[in-house]
């Protein structure tokens, strides 16, 4: 809700900049103002994602610190088990059979979440390590500009 309320807002914001940004600059010429105007977006696009990137890193680990997910209780597990609905189940397994298929599912399940989080992690390097040298190409070029 919040997200997509600021998605919405966010061109409105930013077209009010443009515009107070080309008045203020209006006597420097309308190729100055285009340039500047281009550099100051790609900053703050490229800035954008390098933030979005260290926010998912950040969820990617808490993930990984803390791996949360649904598991089946043991009570469904148990009656899916006796009623014959998983794969792989036999009619006759014993209590302590079924204990041990059920903490080797939940395991599996915590590690496959953790791979998940690593996954997302490594994903999300890629929203920083391809933005980041765009950045600070395109700062320092604004800092030519402005001398």
């Amino acid at each position: 809700m919040v997200f997509s309320l600021l998605l919405s807002i966010m061109p409105i914001v930013i077209v009010v900049f443009i515009v107070a940004f080309a008045v203020k600059n209006k006597e420097q010429g309308g190729e100055k103002v285009v340039r500047h105007l281009y550099t100051y977006l790609v900053l703050f696009a490229t800035l954008m994602m390098v933030i979005g990137g260290g926010v998912s890193i950040f969820m990617g680990a808490a993930d990984l610190a803390s791996p949360s997910g649904y598991y089946q209780s043991y009570t469904e597990y148990k009656q899916m088990i006796v009623a014959g609905k998983m794969e792989g189940s036999k009619n006759e397994m014993s209590e302590e059979e079924i204990r041990s298929s059920y903490d080797i599912y939940v395991q599996e399940e915590e590690k496959r979440q953790k791979d998940r989080a690593i996954n997302q992690i490594i994903k999300s390097l890629g929203f920083i390590v391809i933005p980041l040298p765009v950045f600070l190409y395109f700062n320092k070029l604004r800092k030519q500009q402005s001398e």
